[in-house]
Parts: structure tokens; C-alpha cells; sequence
């Protein structure tokens, strides 16, 4: 008789490093949210500690079910310290979209409507052949889905020129602020314009290579976003 595996949570377990100290009510940590949030970024920040310092770098990810992925090349620093250290190199990796600006009667009360997902872990060198192709396709496919299909492959070259960390989902939340502006009744009379400007995300039309290939139109992943 085969062993069913268990139903994986819906939701992950909060940690005292995924607990905001404020405003605890805008946090989640369904699943659902989380992948979302990081699956319609396109830029993290990954966070570690370098010779004693902190350093954030801006980077391209990709999420392949509960595994996140970021690359580089093989000089890069934090991806040589997370080959050599062991167990791995601790990181801090976060995303987050900003959706609108919100506008109070009162500077005090400026913000913005936001959702954001941090990830706490240890990052570690993909070192197995077949992972590393999945995670590069999974990093190509992040940006614009479908494109890995259409496009060479890394050859043995390039594959040796590139290092991909691997960084488990597992201590993780998401953070977001909606709604209006948080006014003190005091300020409800001031004569200034209150409210939220929206900020939305938007595709050009495609722009061709100077050496496109005449007769190549623009593929169909392309022209649907």
C-alpha cells in the first residue's frame, strides 16, 4: 500500500523574525498571498552579511514551487560565500510592490498602499546539472512566461560561468497597507485634497533588435501581455 503523503499547511508558521513589531494586522502568511506577491515581482533584494558589514543587492529571481532562485556569475560574492560556507550563506530576501500613493491632510499621516513578502533563510549553491537548467529556465520564464521555449539554452559554457542559489520558503510573511488615508479627526476640516493615487504596471508595445531576422513576428507571449 503506497503512503500518501501528508497535505502541505496552507499557511506558513510565523517566527519571531516574521512578526512585524507594528502594525501585526497587515501581515499574512497564506500561501496563496505570498506566491502572488513574489511571482508578479520581477526584482528582489537579497540581504547578507559581508566581512562583518551588511550589503543588499538588487537582483532577478524565480519561483519554483516552495524554492526561490536567484544567479550570478561565479565571482560574484555572495554566491562564492554561499559555496563555501557551511551550512550556507544566511540571507534576507525581499520584494515588494508599491500600488498606490496615499495623500493625508497631514504629512504625518503620508503613506503607501504596498505588498511586500520577506524571506528569511539559508541561501545555498545549486551544484545538481538538472536543478540548475530548471532553475535558469524557471529565472527566463519569471520575466516573461513562455520565453525560456523560445530561446538557446545555456550551453556548457555559459552553465560553468553561472552560479544559482537556492533559498527554501519556509520562514516567510507578507505585509500589505490598502485603503485611505489615517487622518486625525482634528484634520477633517483642513481645506487640503485627500486621498490615494494609484499606481499601476503597464507593457509597451514590443520594440524589435536593429538585427531582428526579417519575416520573425512578435510571439503570441508577447502580444497577450
Amino acid at each position: 500500500m503506497t503512503e500518501t503523503a501528508a497535505p502541505h499547511p496552507a499557511t506558513y508558521t510565523p517566527t519571531d523574525r516574521t512578526v512585524p513589531t507594528r502594525s501585526r494586522e497587515r501581515a499574512a502568511y497564506e500561501h496563496e498571498m505570498v506566491h502572488s506577491i513574489l511571482d508578479e515581482g520581477y526584482v528582489c533584494h537579497l540581504g547578507f552579511v559581508r566581512d562583518g558589514a551588511p550589503v543588499v543587492l538588487p537582483t532577478l529571481y524565480g519561483r519554483v514551487g516552495e524554492r526561490l532562485y536567484v544567479h550570478g556569475s561565479t565571482g560574484s560574492r555572495p554566491l562564492r560565500m554561499a559555496g563555501q560556507a557551511d551550512p550556507g550563506l544566511p540571507v534576507c530576501l525581499t520584494v515588494t510592490h508599491v500600488d498606490g500613493l496615499v495623500l493625508a491632510r497631514s504629512a504625518f499621516h503620508h503613506s503607501i498602499n504596498y505588498r511586500s513578502v520577506v524571506v528569511h533563510g539559508v541561501a545555498h549553491q545549486v551544484t545538481d546539472p538538472d536543478e540548475k537548467r530548471e532553475a535558469l529556465d524557471a529565472l527566463v520564464d519569471h520575466v516573461v512566461p513562455g520565453r525560456s521555449y523560445d530561446s538557446r539554452p545555456a550551453n556548457a559554457k555559459e552553465l560553468a560561468a553561472t552560479a544559482v542559489l537556492r533559498l527554501e520558503l519556509a520562514e516567510v510573511s507578507a505585509k500589505l497597507r490598502t485603503g485611505g488615508p489615517n487622518d486625525e479627526p482634528e484634520d477633517l476640516g483642513l481645506p487640503h485634497w485627500t486621498g490615494v493615487l494609484p499606481l499601476r504596471k503597464g507593457y509597451g508595445t514590443p520594440v524589435p533588435a536593429d538585427d531582428l531576422a526579417p519575416g520573425i513576428e512578435v510571439p503570441d507571449y508577447l502580444a497577450t501581455l
